[in-house]
C-alpha cells in the first residue's frame, strides 16, 4: 500500500526542507511513545516520512514512483504486494493447507527475491527528551550531560550476552545459519520463506554460558549519562538527533535519541534571525542633544553613542555582537530607540519649548 509521506507530516507537496523539518519536530514530539497520548505506530510513520522527504534524492524518487521506490530492483520485478487482497474466504478450505497468514507468506516470498536470505536489521526504539538551557548558551553553544533511564547494552558483557571467558557454540535451532527457512503448503502450492532465527537473533551462534547480569539478553534497563553537544545559534524548540543513542535491542542496532531544546527568555534581548534585538528608552533631551549610553551585551558591557536628533523608533546597529555565523562571523545587535515624553511640564520647560517652536524645532 502506497504511503502519503506529505500527508503523514501534514505538509503540502511543495513544502520546503525547513517546513518539513519543523513539521517533523512537531509530529515526533506529539506521537512519541513516552508521551501520555503517544502512538508508537504513528511515531515510526513520521520518522520514516522525514527520512525520505529530508533527502533530496529519496524525495525525488518518491515523487516519481511513490513509496514503493525503495523496493525497486529487489525480488525480480514483483512490487505490488498482496495487502489489498482478502484471503479470509479461504480459511475454511482443505485441512491439507495452511491458510493462516498468506499476506505474510507472500511478503516474505516476493519481498526479498526467490532466493531469499535478505535480512531486515533489528532496530531499537527511538526515544526523546527535552532540556532547558539559558539564552546565553543557545547563542554560543554548550556541552551538556543528562541522565536517561533506557534500555542499554549490558556493562558486564558489553552487549554480547555471554559470560566473560565463555566459548561460543553454533546455534542449534538454525545450525549456525542465522536464519530459518520455512515451507508452507497453500492453494498456490508450496511457498518457502526465510526469517531471522529467533533463538540467536541472526548471529548464528550462542554463548555456552550466558551473562548472569543480563541473563544472556545483552541489554538491560539502566540509567545512562549522555553527553550532548549543543551547537551555537540553536533556536528554541529545535531538536537534536543523536544516532544510536536510543533504546538498545539484543543483537540489533540501537534506535536514535531526539532532544528538544527549550531556550529560556532573556530579560533584554530577543532573537530575530542572526540578530539580537533590544529596546532602549531615552529622555527627550537625550534624543535632541545626543548622549552616550551603557548597555550590557552577551559579551559584556559596551558604550553606545546616541546621535543628536534621533527620531522615535529609530534603530541603532552594533555590528558583530549578535548570533555566531559561519567562518567566525556574527550577526548584529539592533537597538530600538523609544523617546519617553514627560507627562507634566514645568513653567520653565514650557518657556524653553516655546523658544524651540520659534526656531522651527
Amino acid at each position: 500500500m502506497q504511503k502519503d509521506y506529505y500527508n503523514i507530516l501534514g505538509v503540502n507537496k511543495g513544502a520546503s526542507k525547513e517546513e518539513i523539518k519543523k513539521a517533523f519536530y512537531k509530529m515526533a514530539h506529539k506521537y512519541h511513545p513516552d508521551k501520555k497520548e503517544g502512538n508508537e505506530v504513528k511515531f515510526k510513520e513520521v520518522n520514516e516520512a522525514y527520512q525520505i522527504l529530508s533527502d533530496d534524492t529519496k524525495r525525488s524518487q518518491y515523487d516519481q514512483f511513490g513509496s514503493g521506490f525503495q523496493n525497486m530492483g529487489q525480488g525480480g520485478g514483483y512490487q505490488g504486494g498482496f495487502e489489498g487482497f482478502d484471503f479470509s474466504g479461504f480459511q475454511n478450505g482443505s485441512a491439507d493447507f495452511d491458510f493462516g497468514n498468506l499476506n505474510d507468506i507472500f511478503s516474505d516470498f516476493f519481498g526479498g527475491g526467490m532466493g531469499g536470505g535478505r535480512r531486515e536489521a533489528r532496530r531499537g526504539r527511538d526515544i526523546s527528551t527535552e532540556i532547558q538551557i539559558p539564552f546565553y548558551d543557545s547563542i554560543f553553544g554548550i556541552n551538556r550531560k543528562i541522565l536517561i533511564t533506557k534500555t542499554s547494552n549490558c556493562l558486564t558483557c558489553h552487549g554480547s550476552g555471554a559470560k566473560e571467558g565463555t566459548k561460543m557454540e553454533i546455534c542449534k535451532r538454525c545450525n549456525g545459519q542465522g536464519k530459518i527457512r520455512e515451507t508452507k503448503r497453500t492453494i498456490l502450492g508450496s511457498i518457502s520463506s526465510t526469517k531471522v532465527c529467533e533463538e540467536c537473533h541472526g548471529a548464528g551462534e550462542m554463548p555456552k554460558e550466558v551473562c548472569e547480569k543480563c541473563k544472556g539478553k545483552g541489554v538491560m534497563r539502566r540509567e545512562e549519562e549522555i553527553s550532548i553537544v549543543i551547537p551555537a545559534g540553536i533556536r528554541d524548540g529545535e531538536m537534536i538527533r543523536m544516532s544510536g543513542m536510543g533504546e538498545a535491542i539484543s543483537k540489533g542496532t540501537p534506535g536514535d535519541l531526539y532532544i528538544k531544546i527549550n531556550v529560556s527568555p532573556h530579560p533584554t534581548f530577543k532573537r530575530e534571525g542572526s540578530n539580537l534585538v533590544m529596546d532602549l528608552n531615552l529622555k527627550l533631551s537625550d534624543a535632541l542633544l545626543g548622549t552616550k549610553h551603557k548597555i550590557e551585551t552577551l559579551d559584556g558591557e559596551i558604550e553606545v553613542a546616541i546621535p543628536e536628533g534621533v527620531g522615535i523608533n529609530e534603530i541603532l546597529r552594533v555590528r558583530g555582537k549578535g548570533v555566531p555565523l559561519s567562518k567566525g562571523k556574527r550577526g548584529d545587535i539592533l537597538i530600538k530607540l523609544h523617546i519617553k515624553l514627560p507627562s507634566k511640564i514645568s513653567r520653565k520647560s514650557r518657556e524653553l519649548i516655546e523658544e524651540l517652536k520659534k526656531d522651527g524645532i
